[in-house]
């Protein structure tokens, strides 16, 4: 496992990000999550990420029971808060004081931890003041009950308004979590400049595309039993934009670049972010602990140039770059 350095901090995360969305708690068994933890640790990630909406708590807390006994001080835990949990209530949601400092207290004790390293605002919320956001956060730093802050999907505007504020309140935003990977390139044009001008870190999630860049969606043939394509509990409409006829026959000509350097189409895909020097960790998942030691492979690996410009080649006219396409909701989830 590689590490590398998260924004303009001294925290160090792994290369690799365990991340638990669509998974425990919902696809997963209790039992298999924490074999894949397990896994993940001997792996040689440190760094686990999730959210208090993931399957509205429950994943938070199959983390938190899966990382018991290990020593605190040698992980990094991330979760994030925004979207509604609970009974979904008009203050369970959103970035405000109130639903920040209940909801720190709440992931705290899921988890099982005294504090988390980083707390993420899970997407900007155009209903609460910045001020009133950026403040809490403040707090919730001093309190012990958070090391450092991100984000996750805020545009280039946004994280410049967020910075500044933080600078003023004695903290500093060190990430973005948004979606990257060679199909959805959108953070290209305009929040990778401005997060390498703030000294803020990409940790990127979906860099496998929902599992579309493994290969297994065959052009014209039927999804795979027990895939995310065929989850109707939620996975499916995350992966649906990516299963076009043009992007399955596309994915299946990267195989010999994947082979040529040794690599997996999976391997492949993960390498090719973790190549972009602003992006510090790429997220990935898993249902079955085997996943996760093939997943981290791709861990320092150096694509050059040459394979860089053949996947361009062969799946850069595909790939969505609007940054208009980097944006929170405009209204709360209720």
């Amino acid at each position: 496992m590689e590490f590398r350095y998260l924004g303009n901090s001294g925290l160090k995360i792994s290369e690799i990000t365990y991340g638990n969305w669509l998974t425990h708690g919902a696809q997963v068994e209790q039992d298999v999550a924490t074999q894949c933890v397990h896994a993940a640790l001997d792996a040689g990630i440190t760094t686990f990420d999730t959210a208090d909406v993931y399957a509205n708590t429950v994943a938070e807390q199959v983390l938190g029971d899966a990382l018991a006994g290990q020593r605190r001080e040698s992980l990094e835990i991330f979760t994030k808060v925004y979207f509604p949990t609970g009974p979904k209530g008009h203050n369970d949601t959103g970035l405000s004081r109130k639903h920040i400092m209940e909801s720190i207290n709440g992931s705290l004790k899921r988890l099982g931890t005294d504090y988390v390293d980083l707390y993420q605002a899970h997407r900007y919320d155009f209903e609460t003041p910045l001020e009133e956001t950026m403040q809490a956060f403040a707090d919730v730093v001093r309190s012990g009950k958070a090391l450092y802050i991100g984000v996750s999907e805020w545009t280039a505007e946004q994280l410049r308004a967020g910075a500044a504020l933080a600078k003023e309140l004695g903290f500093q935003l060190i990430s973005n979590q948004p979606q990257y990977n060679m199909l959805w390139r959108v953070i290209e044009p305009e929040v990778i400049p401005a997060s390498e001008e703030l000294g803020i870190s990409q940790i990127v999630w979906s860099p496998i595309a929902q599992g579309v860049l493994t290969g297994k969606y065959l052009p014209g043939a039927p999804f795979p039993e027990g895939s995310r394509a065929t989850d109707t509990q939620g996975g499916a409409r995350f992966i649906e934009k990516y299963l076009t006829e043009e992007i399955l026959e596309a994915v299946q000509k990267l195989k010999p670049l994947a082979e040529e350097q040794g690599l997996t189409l999976a391997q492949l895909a993960i390498a090719w972010v973790l190549q972009n020097p602003n992006v510090a960790s790429a997220l990935v998942g898993a249902s079955r602990p085997e996943q996760i030691a093939s997943n981290v492979a791709a861990a320092g690996v150096q694509l050059d140039q040459g394979t860089m410009e053949a996947i361009d080649g062969v799946i850069g006219p595909l790939a969505q770059n609007d940054p208009s396409l980097t944006k929170s909701p405009p209204e709360r989830v209720a």
